[in-house]
């Protein structure tokens, strides 16, 4: 039994049974008996049940929001948004309930047909991470569940109670629907589940959202039975600001992608490169925002910037900060842990680094900037691009060359590469995942939907 707590508080919420493995075990059964029955449904009759899906969380939003907010400890409005992306999701996977297909080409032979058909694989095995407890589980589930795949889920322990509620509203809408709740199944657990799905021949493809390490675990798993995975895994994303950029839209965007969700997001801006002739001016306006931003509990609907999930978080704060002086960073501001109940750090800003220092090249789960100065184009798209990860990138500048070359092959090398926004937001309709160290996965929008299914031709 895994006691889930207020990152806010460090109080106990609720105790929730974790599953054994011959939980599992019946679990995987069952979900592989109710994919016989969904497999047979047509995809837009599957489509509409994804459409119920969405409207059974729309009408839960707020309370669900709250759910999320209580548990992980993102600000209620972001607690609130996430929930709103898995209904989106939703939305974007019925129209694609009627999409899905692949063409009908000119066959060399006569008198034959060539067609590319595509079917899904069966059992799509989902395991989530702490700090999106609803939404990357809506991600791959609607667009799983249209191409006629079963799913069963492996939500993060510490935010159980969160996997158990949003399983209950989809298990309601498909009995209501007629058909088997277990097509959404649901194992709480840690480790020993993890790895039994990685090992498990029975899931056809898994998904699998956390951290670079744990990925290798996973991947190598999946990779010895030939099995199919799908990787998410961390980010060591940069914001790259040059002298001709609006600074009216740097700072904000600056301090939202660093601070946001306590920087406890994939897409968290972790480094900051300031065009030399900037870097002073642009430092002394983010430490005065910074010093703006509303600190409190993360269900008050005042708070910009709450808690870190755990107190393993802000132990890893602290020696991040630590080791950044050691490599001769100054902080400029932050850096201590908060007095109050929760797991309250100070938003952090350091300078004086190198680009190439180690902590600057290591993703730290907190909110830490490190701010550092560049002076050719050349130069720092090369440093964008040299940390292992590959997920968001960011540029800021007017020049429409510059953009062009940034989005080009010899540009940003990540999944995801914007121009005048920050690194963290995330659209339904497109491609979402990163290259290199980030696993090379693709969920939600785009043609990622070929993921969940194979293609016979």
């Amino acid at each position: 039994v895994v006691t889930t707590y207020c990152p806010a508080n460090n109080e106990p919420i609720a105790s929730v049974r974790q599953a054994t493995l011959e939980d599992y075990e019946e679990t995987v059964k069952e979900a592989k008996e109710a994919w016989k029955v969904w497999a047979d449904i047509p995809a837009p009759k599957r489509g509409e049940i994804v459409r119920q899906i969405g409207d059974a969380l729309r009408q839960k939003i707020k309370v669900l929001g709250n759910l999320v907010s209580l548990e992980m400890g993102k600000i209620h409005v972001e607690g609130v948004g996430e929930v709103q992306e898995y209904v989106d999701v939703c939305d974007y996977a019925v129209g694609l309930s009627r999409m899905v297909g692949g063409p009908i080409l000119p066959s060399e032979r006569p008198g034959h047909i060539l067609i590319e058909q595509w079917n899904p694989v069966g059992l799509v095995g989902i395991i989530t991470a702490f700090n999106f407890p609803v939404a990357v589980y809506g991600w791959n589930s609607a667009i799983a569940m249209i191409c006629g795949n079963a799913c069963l889920w492996k939500g993060a322990p510490t935010t159980s109670l969160t996997s158990v509620a949003v399983t209950k509203i989809i298990a309601k809408v498909l009995e209501d629907n007629k058909v088997p709740g277990a097509i959404c199944s649901l194992v709480c657990g840690g480790a020993d589940i993890g790895t039994a799905m990685a090992k498990d021949e029975r899931m056809d493809l898994l998904s699998f959202t956390g951290s670079t390490k744990v990925g290798k675990h996973v991947a190598l798993m999946v990779q010895e039975r030939f099995g199919r995975s799908l990787l998410e895994l961390g980010g060591n994303n940069a914001v790259i600001v040059f002298e001709d950029a609006d600074l009216n839209l740097v700072i904000p965007s600056a301090l939202f992608a660093a601070v946001g969700t306590a920087g406890q997001r994939c897409t968290t801006a972790r480094r900051l490169f300031l065009h030399e002739s900037i870097h002073d001016e642009v430092v002394a306006k983010l430490a005065h925002a910074y010093a703006q931003v509303r600190i409190g509990d993360p269900w008050d609907p005042d708070t910009l910037y709450g808690p870190l999930h755990t107190k393993e978080a802000v132990k890893t704060f602290l020696d991040a900060v630590e080791q950044a002086k050691q490599q001769g960073g100054t902080v400029v501001c932050g850096g201590k842990v908060i007095n109050r109940p929760g797991n309250y750090v100070e938003p952090t800003i350091v300078t004086g680094l190198s680009h190439n220092a180690p902590i600057v090249h290591t993703e730290t789960f907190a909110p830490i900037l490190y701010v550092l100065k560049f002076k050719e184009e050349e130069e720092v798209f090369a440093w964008n691009n040299e940390v292992k990860q590959g997920l968001s990138s960011s540029v800021f500048t007017k020049d429409v060359g510059r953009i062009f070359r940034w989005l080009g092959p010899k540009g940003s090398d990540c999944g995801i590469v914007n121009v005048n926004i920050p690194t963290s937001g995330a659209e339904i309709g497109g491609a979402f995942g990163g290259e290199k160290h980030t696993g090379g996965g693709r969920e939600s929008g785009s043609d990622s939907w070929k993921l969940y299914m194979r293609r016979s031709t």
